[in-house]
C-alpha cells in the first residue's frame, strides 16, 4: 500500500511538504505542488487524515464549546459555522456544556487539549482566567461569537445599543411605563448578552428620563417557558408596563402568550418586542430587532480559517467584527391605550 513516504521519495520532498500540497495550504511552490499531484496520482496514493495530521501537527478539526445545544441561536451559529469548515476539510467537535459549570471545567481543561483541535469557536462566553491559561497553553487559533475577548477574534453584535433599537421603538410609539424581561444575572455561565441588553434596557429609560420600578424588571432565561412565567409576573405588578421589552424572541414569544392567556390583547392592551430574529418571529408576528446569526457562525469560522491557512508569525492581529441589526415592525407593538 504507497505511503505518505512513497511520494515523498519520489519527489524528493519531506512528507510535510507533500501533505501541505495535497491540501492546498501556503509554503509549498507550484512547481513543487504539481510535482507532488502527479506522483501521488502515478502511484496511486490516497491521503490519510491521520497520517496528515502526523506529518503537519494538524488534526483537521474544530472544536465549538456551545453552552445550550438545544437553543435556537447556538444551533444557527453552529449551522453557519459548519459549511465553511467542511469545505475547507475540517471537522466540527461539538462540546455542549449544558448550562453546566463541571462540565465546562472538564471541556476547557480537559477534553480540547485531549482531542487536539486545530482551532476553537466558543459561544457567548467569557472566559475565566483559569480558561484563558488553558487556551493560550493550547497554543490554537480562538475564536468567539456573542461576546469580545483581548487576544482572540470574535464576531458579535452591540447588545447594548440592539436593546436601545428596541427600546427607541417603544418610547417613539408613547410608551412610558416597559418592563424588561431577560436573564439572571447570578448563577450563569459569564454570558455577556443579559448585562448588556439588561444596560441597553436602563440607560434608555434613564435617557428619556424615566424611572424603572424594581417590580417590572423580571427573569426569563431565555426560553419560551421562561418568558411566559415572567409576562405572568409583570402582567400582576402595580401598576402594570404598557409594553414589555424581552431580551430575546423566546422570551417575547412566551410573553406574548401570557398576555393572550391573561384575557388581554397584544398590542392594544400591552406591547411586546424581542431581539433575535428567530424562525418563529414572523410566525407569531412578533416585532423584532432581527440579528444576522448564520452569518455570524459564518464569519467567525472563515476567521479561524484564515489563521489555519497562514503562518502563525506572520497571522494578522485578532479581528473583532461587529455585525450590524435592524428593526423589524409587525403586529405585536403599537401605541399605548390612551
Amino acid at each position: 500500500m504507497t505511503s505518505i513516504k512513497d511520494v515523498a521519495r519520489t519527489v524528493g520532498v519531506s512528507t510535510a511538504t507533500v501533505s501541505r500540497a495535497l491540501r492546498g495550504l501556503p509554503r509549498v511552490s507550484e512547481e513543487t505542488r504539481l510535482r507532488v499531484l502527479q506522483a501521488a496520482a502515478d502511484l496511486d496514493y490516497v491521503a490519510s487524515p491521520s497520517a496528515a495530521g502526523l506529518a503537519t501537527g494538524q488534526t483537521r478539526a474544530v472544536g465549538v464549546v456551545v453552552p445550550f445545544v438545544s437553543r435556537w441561536f447556538y444551533g444557527e451559529v453552529v449551522q453557519g459555522a459548519d459549511t465553511p469548515l467542511r469545505d475547507a476539510g475540517y471537522d466540527l467537535l461539538l462540546y455542549n456544556l449544558g448550562g453546566d459549570r463541571q462540565t465546562r471545567r472538564r471541556v476547557f481543561g480537559t477534553h480540547l487539549s485531549s482531542k487536539r483541535v486545530d482551532a476553537v469557536l466558543v459561544l457567548s462566553l467569557t472566559p475565566t482566567d483559569e480558561e484563558l491559561a488553558w487556551l493560550t497553553k493550547l497554543d490554537r487559533p480562538v475564536a468567539v461569537v456573542g461576546a469580545s475577548v483581548p487576544g482572540w477574534s470574535s464576531v458579535r453584535i452591540d447588545d447594548e445599543a440592539t436593546a436601545c433599537i428596541a427600546m427607541k421603538h417603544l418610547l417613539a410609539l408613547g410608551h412610558r411605563d416597559i418592563g424588561y424581561i431577560g436573564g439572571s444575572l447570578e448563577d450563569q455561565l459569564d454570558f455577556a448578552a443579559p448585562f448588556d441588553r439588561l444596560l441597553g434596557y436602563r440607560r434608555s429609560m434613564s435617557h428619556a428620563g424615566l424611572s424603572v420600578l424594581p417590580q417590572w424588571e423580571a427573569v426569563g432565561n431565555f426560553t419560551v417557558r421562561g418568558g411566559l412565567a415572567a409576562m405572568r409576573l409583570l402582567l400582576e405588578s402595580e401598576p402594570r408596563p404598557t409594553a414589555v421589552f424581552a431580551a430575546s424572541d423566546e422570551m417575547a414569544i412566551g410573553a406574548v402568550h401570557a398576555v393572550r392567556e391573561a384575557g388581554l390583547r397584544v398590542p392594544q392592551d400591552l406591547s411586546v418586542i424581542g431581539i433575535d430574529g428567530h424562525e418563529m418571529a414572523e410566525y407569531f408576528d412578533l416585532t423584532t430587532v432581527a440579528q444576522p446569526v448564520h452569518e455570524q457562525g459564518r464569519l467567525a469560522a472563515q476567521l479561524l480559517l484564515d489563521v489555519l491557512a497562514t503562518d502563525r508569525e506572520h497571522a494578522k492581529q485578532p479581528s473583532a467584527v461587529t455585525v450590524p441589526t435592524r428593526l423589524v415592525v409587525r403586529h405585536t407593538t403599537g401605541p399605548p391605550a390612551s
